[in-house]
């Protein structure tokens, strides 16, 4: 319970324009995506800038008020939502402070959404590479705190590794100005390191120095069919060996998956003429005009003369090239007409993606005789959204309610393998519990020793990781 004192400090610190106690403002902000969580608030923040995020930070902990961060709500663990806590959004943060074309860097607040940062870089003729289907939406404080991934992590890695500074206020409300755009400073902690990824718990993140790269001059995109998970990781290998390092995109999708995309996503349609037990989306890139094209034709034709591919269409235009990449990112939205299931995000080492999948799905033809498996995702950096919906016609409440056992199935899998039961999405309030199942009692530890330092009194998200 938030005091009344502690209500009214933090509506005099951001004034007018800074907060709602509206019912109906707040509503929208308090759902995620899935429909699995829906919070509650006594009042959502909305500050326009870092000094206004630090002294509603310091009310909160002059007062011990727990506080939730929120940047675009496109997250799906669920820890962007309050369940009582103030909510705290970033989505006011708007400037896009500076781009430096001669650093390859640029700075953003944390409410610019990823499309606007890409947009932005674009007009400076350099590009930010991480790109996925929420892109519109989802903030770069949002992508920051959850360390997010995307569809070109093969060739640019995921957020961590893109985050040249960060400018963030911590716990206790004091600002942490971190924007630097060194590559290089070897001087102790890298400080901002902590707070990527940290979803929110160790701090709110309203500015980051972000890495540009230099635009790419062309595009090859491909959808190809074949026979195996097996095949497609064999192509993966040959992919990056002959392009030398130009494979940007690399998605597997079993055909369960491109069914549901043609029955209930309008406006897409089969990209191959055959119907494949899989296939690839295949994007190549080259910073010289018409490189990626011929890569393309040349690589597509060895793995048809080897046997390694059954069928392929490669985009001829930028219109076609679009529909291959939404018959991708739509594999999630396609799945909710078909009733629910039980959702993972794991990775496993590339090298073990084909016998991870054969083994789950067995695995999980035992546990519920019936269920679907729509696997896809970005094989190329060994990250799988494994799925398992209910059967057809099936009990679907019933199919819920071994959501839990099945999940430890999958994830017992994913973990004799090295993997991991989060790759991207990260832990929010779902998979704390699970979390623990998996990591060591010292990585616990220790996470947890950092967490008190920082936030001693744990007001930062505090039903989010450990």
């Amino acid at each position: 319970m938030v005091s009344p004192q502690a209500l009214a400090a933090l509506k005099s610190a951001l004034g007018d324009g800074g907060w709602t106690d509206d019912p109906a403002e707040i509503a929208p902000w308090l759902t995620e995506w899935r429909n699995r969580w829906h919070g509650h608030t006594p009042l959502m923040l909305t500050p326009r800038s870092t000094d206004q995020v630090a002294a509603a930070v310091r009310v909160c902990a002059g007062h011990r008020v727990a506080i939730v961060p929120q940047g675009g709500d496109t997250g799906l663990v669920g820890g962007q939502i309050p369940f009582g806590e103030v909510l705290l959004s970033t989505r006011k943060l708007r400037a896009v402070r500076d781009v430096t074309p001669l650093d390859d860097a640029m700075t953003v607040e944390a409410g610019v959404t990823l499309l606007e940062a890409q947009q932005a870089a674009a007009a400076a003729d350099r590009m930010f590479p991480l790109s996925l289907a929420a892109e519109g939406t989802a903030t770069i404080g949002g992508v920051v705190s959850t360390n997010a991934g995307g569809t070109a992590v093969l060739r640019y890695g995921v957020m961590r590794d893109l985050v040249l500074g960060i400018e963030a206020v911590l716990p206790d409300g004091e600002v942490f100005h971190g924007l630097k755009r060194l590559r290089k400073d070897n001087t102790g902690y890298d400080l901002k390191q902590l707070l990527i990824g940290a979803e929110g718990t160790l701090g709110v993140v309203t500015a980051a120095t972000l890495k540009l790269f230099p635009v790419m001059r062309s595009h090859a995109t491909a959808v190809v069919g074949l026979d195996s998970s097996r095949a497609a990781i064999e192509l993966l290998a040959r992919a990056k060996v002959e392009t030398g390092g130009g494979v940007e995109g690399f998605e597997l999708m079993k055909r369960i998956g491109m069914e549901f995309v043609l029955a209930n996503i309008p406006d897409t349609r089969e990209p191959l003429d055959s119907a494949p037990p899989w296939y690839v989306l295949i994007e190549l890139v080259s910073g010289e005009p018409g490189a990626a094209d011929a890569a393309m034709e040349r690589l597509l034709a060895q793995a048809f003369e080897t046997g390694l591919i059954v069928d392929a269409a490669i985009a001829q235009n930028d219109a076609q090239r679009a529909a291959f990449w939404k018959v991708r990112e739509e594999q999630s939205a396609a799945q909710k007409p078909e009733g629910g299931g039980w959702k993972h995000d794991v990775s496993v080492p590339v090298s073990r993606i084909a016998d991870f999948l054969e083994e789950a799905t067995a695995a999980v033809e035992r546990f519920h005789p019936g269920a679907r498996v729509s696997a896809f995702g970005h094989v190329g950096d060994g990250n799988l959204h494994y799925d398992v919906l209910c059967p057809p016609g099936g009990d679907l409440k019933a199919f819920l309610a071994r959501w839990a056992e099945g999940s430890q199935i999958v994830h017992d899998i994913v973990a004799r393998y090295d993997g991991s039961i989060s790759a991207e999405h990260g832990l929010g309030r779902l998979k704390t519990d699970e979390a623990r199942r998996y990591k060591s009692p010292l990585e616990i530890r220790t996470m947890q020793a950092i967490r008190a330092a920082i936030d001693p009194h744990r007001i930062m998200n505090p039903a989010v990781l450990f």
